[in-house]
């Protein structure tokens, strides 16, 4: 029998963390539900990829897809639980344009006694033109939903 989730909040988690990755890129919390979380990556001149453009590399913006949709998990479960990226592919459309904050949605659609199924956007002011897909699954560590 597992033992209950540790509850889980994650503007208080993204509002008080120190370090770590996403901190140094300065992703950010901006809404969450009871399977998705919603986070920013705000533009910042150390990120750029293509210096004759100013846009952002699309590394950080995976980093973004990656949590976002590791923290729908967290929300779809109920609460903290230790889980691994098994999977995660993700469909670089187009560049964020120079200068904008490129927004992270990620929704956890699916779980079973091992995985959780995700799906997820970025874009940088407008969801109906996205920067990015992303689909992938979490192995949990603790072997139950």
């Amino acid at each position: 029998m597992s033992a209950p989730p540790m509850p889980f909040d994650p503007e208080t988690f993204f509002t008080r963390r120190v370090g770590g990755h996403g901190s140094a890129l300065g992703i950010g919390y901006r809404a969450h539900g009871p399977d998705w979380c919603e986070l920013s990556l705000p533009f910042d001149p150390k990120l750029i990829g293509d210096v004759e453009r100013g846009v952002l590399a699309s590394g950080p913006i995976i980093t973004l897809l990656d949590m976002a949709t590791s923290v729908a998990v967290w929300m779809k479960r109920g609460g903290f639980l230790p889980h691994a990226t098994l999977d995660l592919r993700v469909d670089y459309l187009r560049p964020a344009a120079a200068r904008r904050t490129v927004i992270g949605r990620g929704e956890c659609y699916r779980v079973t006694r091992s995985v959780g199924f995700v799906r997820g956007t970025a874009h940088d002011g407008d969801a109906e033109d996205p920067v990015a897909h992303v689909a992938g699954t979490f192995m949990f560590m603790d072997g139950a939903a």
